[in-house]
């Protein structure tokens, strides 16, 4: 089907409901029109969050180490086009709707299942697929970052440590600096500048909070010591221990049960 028909993938036939209901024929024809409109699609990087966008919205960038497919059930499944409908739907409603980056995921997210169901696939197997190429912050294989990747996802998530390789990526880079690259990396130098001082400022509250606590301790301790039990004697330091022992909840399975 040529490409300048409404729908160049999903099969053209009509729906047996009203079009406003919940379709997958529906919503393929929904992705097929957001797939036309990407300008480029760049998998020649090293993507955090195996996916993420140019700051003008367009260019989609796919991790370079994600295959393009999986296999599920006797077909290949491929996820470039759920990737990029993830994308598209999370730039524009942060640069349309000015959302926090956490939000715009969590509806990006939701439009992407939809996007996998669609296709007959499980959300669980398409997600275990693509948590195995996710790069953690432990994951020396950042080296390629692009000069104009859009930062707001890693800066609204607080991301310190992944902002920090990815400035060492583009110091190792043998890419002649360009006037896109330098103004990353000032923006970059900026995140890293806010999150440096918000984090000195979560130390020192936690430092301050710590010494409080600290200098309770001896306090509650005495005011124990003092506290008479049955009898009118003192508890030595065996009954205090089955007391505490007794009273310490158990762990089961990961939970805790009283």
């Amino acid at each position: 089907m040529p490409s300048a028909s409404c729908h160049p993938s999903a099969p053209h036939r009509k729906l047996h409901a009203p079009d406003w209901f919940v379709s997958s024929l529906m919503m393929e024809r929904a992705l097929d029109a957001i797939l036309r409109r990407v300008k480029k699609l760049d998998r020649n990087h090293d993507i955090p969050y195996l996916a993420g966008y140019s700051q003008d919205g367009k260019t989609i960038y796919i991790d370079r180490h994600l295959p393009k497919s999986f296999r599920y059930r006797g077909r290949d499944i491929e996820v470039d086009r759920y990737l990029i409908l993830h994308e598209e739907v999370e730039k524009t409603l942060i640069d349309q709707l000015d959302l926090h980056y956490l939000h715009a995921h969590q509806i990006a997210t939701r439009a992407e299942e939809a996007a996998v169901h669609a296709d007959r696939v499980a959300w669980r197997a398409y997600d275990r697929f693509m948590q195995k190429y996710v790069k953690s912050i432990g994951d020396e294989r950042l080296k390629k970052v692009p000069d104009d990747l859009d930062l707001k996802p890693y800066r609204d998530y607080h991301d310190y440590d992944l902002l920090q390789r990815m400035d060492r990526a583009l110091t190792r880079s043998s890419t002649p600096r360009t006037v896109a690259s330098k103004a990353f990396r000032q923006e970059l130098a900026d995140y890293m500048t806010a999150f440096r001082d918000e984090r000195r400022l979560d130390l020192r509250h936690g430092k301050v909070a710590q010494r409080a606590a600290t200098s309770d301790k001896p306090a509650q301790r005495a005011t124990a010591t003092r506290k008479p039990i049955q009898g009118g004697s003192t508890p030595n330091s065996k009954s205090v221990a089955r007391a505490s022992a007794a009273a310490k909840p158990r762990a089961r399975g990961g939970k805790t049960i009283a």
